[in-house]
């Protein structure tokens, strides 16, 4: 805990087998009260791992539900759990988890709700070896964001989150996509509800066993992102109503 936060991290995971362990070991438990997993209908040995690892709370999808899916479970066990702030690490060790106390702090001395680590400050994404086109794609799609939703964010795509539970509890994030498009749309739901977000510099890491889209999934996205700005300006401007922002459409 930090000042009486129960702080617990989920790891939406899917075929994590070779990496799981090692994020795991580098949870720092002197902070991290809980952890629970969430498997995706992984493949291989991610659930049998986890067990082995004293995962004490392990979610196992009877189907795919996709990455949003996944997260959506993740968040409804964490508030089950009455957490006060919950901390969104991907089990691939994409992130590391040595930033977790440095976010939580932000969030249990009422500084921020919401913190993301973002590899474009500093220099995290080119050292870690993200992809030339991932990190133009980036810049663009930041840009585009920015402007439209009127926010100064280095990046929109990183997946190392944490918030309070009280914005999970107030914005509707189960009304967003399973697919990768749900962290864009849950960022857009939180500038929506007035909610300022905070970034730290994250170190981030790019090699075989780490999760990745490939380029037509990575095209999907981002056309996606570009829809859920959009619907953001649009919403906020008062000339059409979403239904993921409290509208009726």
């Amino acid at each position: 805990m930090i000042n009486n936060n129960k702080i617990i991290v989920v790891l939406p995971a899917y075929n994590a087998e070779s990496t799981l362990e090692k994020t795991y070991n580098e949870i720092p438990f002197d902070v991290v009260d809980e952890v629970i997993l969430v498997d995706d209908l992984s493949s291989d040995k991610t659930l049998k791992v986890a067990q082995e690892l004293g995962i004490n709370h392990i979610v196992s999808h009877d189907k795919n539900k996709g990455y949003g899916g996944n997260q959506k479970s993740c968040y409804n066990r964490a508030l089950e759990l009455n957490a006060d702030i919950v901390v969104m690490l991907h089990p691939d060790y994409q992130y590391t988890p040595k930033l977790i106390p440095s976010m939580c702090y932000l969030i249990a001395n009422d500084v921020y709700q919401v913190v993301i680590g973002s590899r474009i400050l500093g220099k995290g994404a080119k050292k870690g070896g993200m992809p030339l086109y991932k990190y133009i794609a980036n810049r663009f799609l930041t840009l585009f964001q920015n402007l439209l939703m009127n926010q100064k964010l280095s990046e929109y795509h990183s997946g190392y989150r944490a918030f309070s539970s009280k914005v999970l509890k107030e914005i509707p994030y189960h009304l967003n996509s399973d697919d990768f498009i749900f962290d864009n749309q849950m960022l857009a739901q939180i500038f929506n509800a007035g909610i300022e977000v905070a970034e730290i510099t994250c170190p981030t890491s790019y090699f075989d066993e780490a999760s990745s889209i490939n380029f037509r999934r990575s095209l999907k996205y981002g056309l996606g992102v570009l829809g859920v700005s959009i619907s953001y300006f649009l919403h906020k401007a008062g000339l059409w109503k979403f239904k993921i922002f409290g509208g009726k459409n």
